[in-house]
Order: structure tokens, then sequence, then C-alpha cells
């Protein structure tokens, strides 16, 4: 059975006809149209006609907001080798679609070639703790160069980042040693001032303690010898006869008395000889009016050689 050669012809024609005369553009891009060579149009998202054999599509033209990532070794102002990564995000400029097809032959790299020749031209300006600093100046810098370089080619810069700063490994190993030993000093000092602050508190407690014991002694002392002065009154008027020696005698013996059982209600007292009689008082009251009446006698002296 033989078939129609001509009507499968026609059919075959008629359907590259029509898919040479319709062109559907996606959204975010543009069709760059060449007639025989040469640039025609620029053709936006949508359906477009074409002239069948005569237009072509010589491009799709990307206009989505694009990334590149670069990444360049350079010198510091203090001679250490870093690795930074720059990333640039850039489009094309929906009116300067034509210029951004037909005057560069790869915009990445040229871009790339700009961004190069900028970090190089910035970093070696700074030391390395400067560049960690300052890597947005370094970024805006790269930004602004590459933006007036690229305008005429219909590219557009959005934003130049400095993502990452890789000094060489023994370099980062010395920078954290260094910090290391810059916040064991720190800690250090702060310790030193705990314990400083510690000893004088407990300086200055010590001399409160000191100061209110002495005035609770000077006080205890105080109202003994006032004790001590009513029971010398009270005794000489109730016995008229008995003289100063008796009554010095009766008050030593009492405090005598009282020393004795305060020794033996402390536990922590350590070892005391004291006369070991009562009688012993006497002597010890000879001895203080002896040294009593010394010193009495010392003091005309001195007063009559000064007259």
């Amino acid at each position: 059975m033989n078939f129609p050669i001509l009507p499968l012809v026609l059919a075959v024609v008629a359907l590259l006809l029509l898919l040479k005369t319709f062109l559907i553009v996606k959204e975010a891009s543009a069709a760059v149209i060449e007639r025989f060579g040469k640039f025609q149009s620029v053709r936006t998202s949508g359906l477009s006609l074409l002239i069948p054999f005569i237009d072509n599509k010589a491009a799709l033209v990307n206009l989505r907001v694009q990334q590149l990532d670069v990444t360049i070794e350079t010198k510091t102002l203090d001679n250490v080798f870093v690795n930074l990564q720059v990333s640039v995000q850039y489009m094309v400029r929906k009116e300067f679609v034509k210029e951004a097809y037909y005057s560069l032959e790869n915009a990445k790299n040229q871009i790339a070639s700009y961004v190069f020749d900028d970090v190089r031209a910035e970093v070696p300006k700074l030391e390395l703790d400067d560049v960690f600093a300052k890597k947005e100046d370094i970024a805006i810098a790269v930004q602004n160069n590459i933006s007036q370089s690229m305008a005429e080619y219909g590219y557009k810069i959005i934003k130049a980042l400095i993502t990452d700063i890789d000094p060489d490994s023994k370099v980062k190993d010395s920078m954290n040693r260094i910090n290391a030993a810059k916040r064991d000093r720190e800690a250090a000092h702060e310790d030193g001032e705990a314990k400083k602050i510690m000893i004088i508190k407990q300086a200055e407690a010590e001399a409160e303690s000191k100061r209110l014991s002495g005035e609770g002694i000077a006080q205890q002392r105080l109202e003994i010898v006032r004790g001590f002065k009513e029971s010398v009154e009270d005794f000489k008027k109730s016995l008229d006869s008995v003289t100063h020696e008796e009554i010095m005698q009766f008050v030593l013996m009492t405090q005598y008395f009282d020393t004795i059982k305060d020794i033996g209600a402390n536990s922590k007292n350590s070892s005391i000889l004291m006369p070991h009689s009562p009688g012993g008082m006497r002597e010890f009251q000879n001895q203080i009016i002896s040294g009593t009446f010394v010193g009495t006698k010392l003091n005309k002296n001195d007063e009559e050689a000064d007259s």
C-alpha cells in the first residue's frame, strides 16, 4: 500500500514553520533576536512572532540576580598571606540586554578579574587585624569600583560581600595563643583584685573587732573601778575601824578569786603561774604600796629640781 509523500512533506514543513514562527520567553529572561546574523531586537517574557528561517533566537539572557564567588590570595601590610572569599551579586539590566550580550564574551571572568584587582589593591594597605575589622569598607570599595567598570557593559552590581577571611594556619594558631594569653592575664588580674579586696575587708573587720574589743575592755575596767570604789566606800561606812591596808587586801583578794574563776572557765587557756595561797596577796599588796611610794617620791624630786 503506497502512502502519499507530498502531504507528509507539507505537514512537516508546516510544523517547522509553526515552530519557527512562535517564540515563548520565560519570566525574568530576555531573548536576543538576530536577522541574517545581525541584531534585530530583544524579546521579553511572553509570546512573540518571528519570521521563519529569517529571524533567529541567538541567546537567552538571564535577568535574575546572580552570584559569583571568588577566592583571592593576597598579602596584608604586616606581610601575612590571607585567603579572602568574595561574593559578588550582579544582574543584567533589562534595558541593556544587547550591550550585556555583545560586549563581553565571559562576564563572570571579567567580574572576577575586577574583584582580584580591587581586593589586591585594598588589602595590602591594611594589617591583618584591620582586615577583619574593616572588611565592610573593603567590600564597599570593591563594589563601587566594579559597579563603575561593569555599568558600560549593561551589568548592575547589587552587592559585594567578603564572606570569609582565612589566614595561614600558623598565623591563626599564633592569634589564638595571643588571645588565650590575654584572657589568662585578665583572669589573673581579676583574681588578684578579688584576693586584695578580701584581704582588705578582713583587715578592716579585724581592726573594727579590735576597736570594739578595746572599747569593751575599757568600759569593763571603768565599771570594775567604779564597783571597787563603791564597795570600798560601803565597807568603810559599815566598819569605821578598818584601815586602808585591810581594804586594799580585801579588794586584791576578791580580784584574785575572780581571776582564778575566769581561768578555770576558759578551756583554751595555757599554763599560768600564780601565788598558790591567798596569803601571797599580802606580799603583792606590799609591792604595790612600795611602788606607789617610790613613784610619788621620784615625782617630788623632779618637781624640786625643776623649781
